[in-house]
């Protein structure tokens, strides 16, 4: 392709990120019959970020009746780049979108102030820019249409004896970016608009106007009626042109971050503007002309306000927001006016802000104009595992994962997050015996006996009334786990290694933890112990590997636990199986259940109670429309693969096992068995060093 072409492409795809009119101008009368036509193009701020929720699309789960919000689930406008995961953020989704609606619908969480509070690395932040960055792209589309206006022919306004308008200033844009109806005076007129814009408007809520111009606009208006002797009609022809705004936070239009500065050095012109001095010669020091609406409350305007770690300003300072959550209006320093804003007032804290203010007498106001929304780490360890996966897929790294090497990092991660299962006496689960392992195993879904016999949501109530906040606000972060792992690559990378273990990784949190800022010198000795209890569980799930890879296929073992379910599922039903051989009805095989059940300790005593819980695991599965794979009910497997162990292991030379070379290993069944189970080839030699030795000790002892 020459040149040229390349260039012609590189221009269409710019012209065509660009909305149909975003460089054409309206008429104000164009604007009232749109409105009215369209009247989603005049919604207010909570309105259309309540919409672009739903826009992008979302599902709702069956059992618990949540939404998933496909923002966030599968991120449409990245194409899954940035995915967030774990049942609590999307609880957290849901509140947040309920604020939304409730906003838009004019209640009264409109006049607070939303304020994210969690731990660092809770993607608080990385959420928040996912929101603003979905509100540009949505305002660029049709469905999140939104206008504003400009005055134009100012310098109309001067004569021979005196200029009014500063001659460089002929058109200026409305300077906090308003819905053109506010140019509407107040009367039966606008009533009858807006009656006709909600007439035409199939939404939960209604499109209303009560804000005022800003100073500026009323100044242009006021002269320019002068001037046509009261005539609106020739004002509104004359002086106003209607355009397409979209939010755009790199030009501060509808999308305003404010990051706070040095306490002593803080300025609230950082918040609602401030004079120019080179407009003060001009227009005069009392002039709204002369104002600059910079601030990010300004900028905001139409759209979303984001405050980033609001909690670190003084206590007075903060009183600013006041009037803008539960007013919807600030007020500008000097003899300025106020000035109505129309914004969705987002804030975000850590956890060691949020403990200084929490006794802060001083903050009872700003505390009951705010709603905190808690956004607690993720506590499912395979949803945590993801996130390491989603940044390493998002890199250029090709270092081979090894499997479990994910998982059991964001199993250490989450039990550090956890309150150790210790419940109070008269409590519902106060005769709970379970280990912080196990909780963490439970919280993630795994197949546990305490699953049937104890409600999970009591479990995580009685822990978050333990906890100061609630749980997973405190324990390790994702991104110190994230560093970790890349740590292990470019130290295995730096040896001629292509492939990183779970040991690998073990290691280097562990040299890596004493120097960290963000973990208590007290916490460690906890997060040792628990370090070692996950070495234990990867221990168990390599050992089993390599049971799997020299002895038994996957086939065989999904064969030999189904039948283990057909069986226990006619025992329970109290009813008979047709012999595969002979076709005549049989009743249960007692025999091959208990040979199953033996492996995994079950007495006879237990039989008839886990042979219930395999039939309500199965039912759980049939609820939930998930396949019914044996090899998924942890007890279960374990049971099936320790008999196929017992049915092959005098068929395996374990002394060849810990005596054979690596020449003799590299091209052995077992490594390509353990490769087509996910691990590279050196990964498969080392976890057969490492996995494979222990079993043929034990088997030989």
């Amino acid at each position: 392709m020459g040149e040229s072409g390349l260039m012609d492409r590189i221009n269409q795809e710019y012209r065509d990120s660009i909305p149909e009119d975003m460089n054409k101008t309206h008429s104000f009368e164009w604007y009232i019959e749109e409105a009215i036509q369209n009247p989603e193009i005049s919604r207010s701020a909570y309105q259309r970020v309540s919409d672009m929720f739903e826009e992008y699309g979302k599902k709702e789960e069956i059992v618990t009746g949540r939404d998933l919000y496909n923002m966030v689930t599968e991120d449409p406008l990245d194409d899954g780049k940035n995915v967030f995961y774990g049942d609590e953020f999307h609880n957290f989704v849901n509140k947040y979108v309920d604020i939304l609606d409730n906003g838009a619908q004019d209640m009264e969480l409109k006049k607070k102030l939303i304020l994210l509070a969690g731990p660092v690395g809770a993607a608080k932040s990385h959420f928040d820019r996912r929101v603003r960055e979905y509100f540009e792209d949505y305002t660029s589309r049709d469905e999140g249409r939104m206008y504003t206006f400009k005055w134009t022919n100012l310098t109309e306004l001067n004569t021979r004896k005196r200029k009014i308008q500063d001659p460089r200033e002929d058109e200026v844009v409305s300077p906090m970016n308003q819905d053109p109806l506010v140019l509407l005076p107040n009367g039966n007129m606008k009533k009858d608009v807006l009656n006709q814009m909600n007439e035409n408007l199939e939404e939960s809520y209604s499109i209303k106007m009560d804000q005022n111009m800003d100073p500026v606009s009323a100044f242009y208006k006021e002269k320019l009626l002068e001037r046509y002797d009261g005539d609106l009609r020739k004002v509104l022809e004359n002086h106003i042109e209607v355009e397409r705004l979209v939010a755009d936070e790199n030009r501060k239009q509808a999308i305003a971050t404010f990051v706070p500065q040095d306490p002593k050095n803080q300025d609230e012109s950082e918040l609602t503007g401030e004079f120019m001095v080179s407009k003060k010669e001009f227009y005069g020091p009392g002039d709204p002309r002369a104002f600059s609406y910079s601030g990010a409350f300004c900028n905001a305007n139409r759209g979303i306000f984001s405050g980033e770690e609001l909690l670190k300003l003084q206590t007075e300072f903060l009183y600013d927001f006041l009037h803008a959550t539960e007013e919807r209006w600030i007020q500008p320093r000097g003899n300025n006016p106020k000035v109505d804003i129309d914004t969705v007032i987002v804030g975000r804290t850590n956890m060691p802000e949020l403990k200084e203010k929490a006794d802060d007498d001083k903050m009872e106001a700003f505390n009951s104009r705010t709603l905190r929304i808690d956004v607690p780490y993720i506590l499912e360890y395979e949803e945590e595992a993801q996130i390491y996966e989603r940044s390493l897929e998002n890199s250029d790294n090709n270092t081979h994962i090894e499997p479990h090497t994910l998982d059991m990092a964001g199993l250490f991660a989450v039990m550090s997050r956890l309150e150790k299962p210790d419940f109070p006496e008269g409590s519902d689960l106060e005769n709970l015996d379970i280990s912080l392992l196990e909780k963490a195993k439970l919280y993630n879904g795994d197949d546990l006996d305490i699953r049937d016999k104890y409600d999970l949501r009591k479990i995580k109530d009685e822990s978050d009334e333990k906890a100061e906040f609630i749980e997973g606000m405190e324990g390790i972060s994702p991104r110190f786990i994230n560093e970790a792992i890349n740590y292990a690559i470019m130290s295995n990378n730096r040896r001629g290694k292509e492939f990183v273990t779970p040991l690998n990784v073990f290691k280097t949190i562990q040299q890596e933890m004493p120097n960290k800022g963000t973990i208590n010198d007290e916490d460690l000795p906890d997060y040792i112990q628990n370090l070692d209890l996950v070495k234990q569980e990867y221990t168990h799930r390599a050992e089993n590997d390599v049971r799997r890879a020299i002895a038994y296929d996957e086939d065989e073992i999904k064969d030999l636990g189904g039948k283990y379910l057909d069986e226990v599922t006619a025992y329970i039903d109290d009813t008979t199986l047709k012999d595969e051989f002979t076709e005549k009805e049989r009743v249960p095989d007692e025999s091959f259940m208990r040979e199953i059940e033996t492996k995994i300790e079950i007495s006879k005593d237990m039989k008839d109670s886990f042979r219930r819980e395999i039939s309500n695991w199965i039912a759980r599965r049939a609820r939930s429309n998930k396949s019914l794979d044996p090899t998924e009910n942890e007890n279960l497997r374990q049971a099936v693969e320790k008999k196929a162990w017992q049915d092959k292991k005098h068929n395996i030379n374990f002394s060849a096992l810990v005596k054979q070379s690596d020449d003799e290993i590299e091209d052995s069944e077992w490594i390509q068995n353990l490769k087509e189970m996910g691990y590279s080839q050196g990964g498969a030699k080392e976890v057969l060093n490492f996995a494979g030795a222990k079993i043929a000790q034990e088997e030989m002892d």
